[in-house]
């Protein structure tokens, strides 16, 4: 590995080491993360960037009693090299492997389960609070990224710690990046801090000059009293000192020695402090430093010349991208609006051929979809691409705003389903339950990638709240025929069958069928039934199903308390229905990281689980 990471084992290693040898450990580190994030795939630019970062946090914090909490997480893996794991990268994001977010239950240094933006201050407050409640010392440390800080969350904490002058540390890692480039005014605020560092820097020599002798430490005591007044002359605004908070910066974040002296100093100031750090998303890799989109959740990849390894398949982000693109084309009244991630959700295009008509919001889920509301109020058909576990924070909206109003917003529910690596805090297993009991939703899944379009269209000409939702990736196979008449309510037969029906929805319709070439060997045929519509359901099929005594087996990539399967099951209840019925999808826990596959065969989801569940019932 290297000459000084070898030697590190836990934390109080890097203490020992002195300015020189952290630089040289840096290095080690970045040549680390490089070789085996190539080889395992994972958030690799944002990691890069925070690796001096990092080490000086070591440096000035015992995080055996200090703590300190992630934001988002995805740039913690300097951290867990630093905390005693470097010899499970190997197994980065796999199952029963390293996860590649903090996890209290993986480490005692991993103060905080984090997965989701903005929400790092909100848990340090909280930290800072119980710390002073109980009569503890300890330091508490927030590390959030410039594009987190446009979530509502993030600034509330801000408010809060301000207001009450609580001992916290607040360090913003600023990049100019989140995932995509960052939008909105905050983020021009901090563009315009980046540019006046000859402020700070002006200010240090003087008080390092005038406290040299004596006369000077007066001096310095009276300028102190008007430094409002001259910050307001030579810096754009003071937003965090009037909010309550110290504010030091901005300084470089890849320069150990100063980060060392201002975070040394913050951490004697027993008041919020913010220090504002400028670091380089994929700082030391090329590749990751041209490109840090690329970069930022990457499959693996050839290290020597940044080639990433992968297919060219479409993918339903694609599919759906060119399904936008070709309706706007045709309908003036089409929007799209973004939470931050126009690469990651597929409007990149869309943004650059429709650039009046394309909105990034910034991280702030909760104002996109009440801003859609708004435009559907108005008579436009808004289009809110995002992933299914981002959703989960703007559910009041979705219900308040958007349902209650009956207003036609489209939610283009992308990453539905198992994502796999990302874990628990990503998977998309909720949606179906969190949106089915909301009065006037109305909610569709593609089973191929082909068949976005479509439902898509119909969507457009619908006006009721309508979520679509796709999984991550692309089909495994291009035998399906895409639906061409979209009908409410109305479910597709594939596959004729007897006895049994295995009611599936979306990419679980593909599972389905695999499961129906091995029960044919067990001369069962079981009849495949796409459920197009999850809500609402195709009740005149149900209805035959039970006259000609099927038994009835429903499989979603969803938790299975208040999905598809509870549906199906409420309606047959009420039925009166006397066969057989199994419902299939995630029992009540989180899943973990790991790939799809071996999570599909975990929780019998593939066609061999499905298989099996059939025999059972048919038994």
């Amino acid at each position: 590995m290297g000459k000084f990471l070898d030697e590190i084992n836990e934390p109080k290693d890097v203490k020992v080491l002195n300015e020189s040898q952290l630089e040289l450990l840096s290095s080690e580190i970045r040549e680390f993360l490089i070789d085996k994030v190539s080889k395992t795939g994972g958030h690799l630019a944002s990691n890069l960037g925070v690796v001096e970062l990092t080490l000086s946090l070591f440096k000035n914090f015992d995080f055996e009693e200090d703590k300190l909490i992630w934001d988002v997480g995805h740039q913690s893996y300097v951290h867990k090299i630093l905390t005693g794991r470097k010899d499970k990268f190997d197994k980065l994001r796999t199952f029963d492997g390293l996860s590649g977010f903090p996890k209290r239950g993986e480490s005692i240094y991993d103060s905080f389960d984090t997965g989701h933006s903005s929400t790092s201050i909100s848990a340090a407050l909280g930290m800072a609070r119980a710390r002073d409640v109980l009569g503890k010392k300890n330091k508490v440390v927030a590390v959030i990224g410039d594009g987190a800080l446009t979530g509502g969350m993030a600034l509330e904490a801000l408010n809060d710690a301000g207001d009450n002058k609580t001992d916290i540390i607040v360090i913003i890692n600023d990049n100019g990046m989140s995932i995509d480039k960052n939008v909105g005014g905050l983020s021009s605020y901090l563009s315009k801090l980046r540019l006046e560092p000859s402020y700070n820097k002006l200010k240090n020599e003087i008080n390092d000059t005038l406290k040299s002798f004596e006369i000077g430490k007066n001096i310095a005591l009276s300028l102190g009293k008007i430094k409002d007044s001259v910050k307001q002359l030579v810096v754009p605004s003071m937003l965090f000192e009037d909010m309550g908070w110290k504010y030091l910066g901005p300084i470089d974040g890849h320069d150990l020695k100063e980060l060392n002296s201002v975070i040394s100093k913050a951490k004697d100031l027993n008041t919020p402090v913010i220090i504002h750090t400028i670091t380089k998303k994929g700082k030391g890799y090329e590749f990751a430093e041209k490109n840090p989109n690329k970069y930022h959740g990457v499959s693996p990849f050839n290290s020597i010349n940044g080639e990433i390894n992968g297919s060219n398949e479409i993918t339903y982000s694609k599919a759906f991208s060119n399904a936008m693109v070709r309706l706007s084309e045709e309908r003036e009244d089409i929007v799209a609006i973004t939470a931050a991630m126009p690469d990651g959700t597929g409007l990149k295009e869309y943004s650059r051929l429709f650039p009046k008509r394309f909105f990034d919001v910034g991280i702030a889920e909760q104002h996109a979809v009440t801003l859609a509301a708004g435009m559907a109020a108005e008579g436009l058909k808004p289009v809110f691409a995002v992933y299914s576990t981002f959703l989960q924070r703007a559910y009041d909206q979705v219900l308040h705003d958007v349902c209650i109003q009956n207003l036609p917003v489209i939610f283009a529910i992308d990453r539905a389903g198992l994502v796999g690596e990302d874990g628990e805090t990503h998977q998309g297993i909720f949606d179906i339950s969190y949106l089915s009991h909301i009065p006037n939703m109305t909610i569709i899944a593609p089973k191929c990638t082909g068949e976005l379009y479509n439902m898509l269209k119909w969507s457009i000409n619908q006006n009721t709240p309508i979520a679509i939702r796709y999984p991550r990736g692309g089909d495994e196979s291009n035998n399906l025929k895409p639906l061409k008449e979209i009908v409410l309510g109305k479910w597709e037969i594939i596959d004729n069958g007897e006895k049994v029906a295995i009611i599936s929805t979306g990419k679980m319709v593909t599972n389905s069928l695999n499961a129906k070439k091995l029960l044919l060997e067990d001369n069962i045929n079981p009849m495949i039934i796409n459920a197009t519509f999850i809500k609402p359901l195709d009740y005149e099929l149900i209805d035959y199903l039970i006259k000609n005594n099927y038994k009835i087996i429903t499989i979603e990539d969803n938790i299975l308390k208040g999905g598809l399967g509870d549906s199906v099951l409420y309606y047959l209840n009420k039925c009166n229905y006397k066969k057989s019925i199994i419902q299939l999808g995630y029992e009540d826990e989180f899943v973990e990281h790991g790939d799809v596959k071996t999570l599909y065969e975990i929780n019998k989801l593939d066609g061999k689980g499905i298989r099996d569940k059939v025999i059972e019932i048919m038994d």
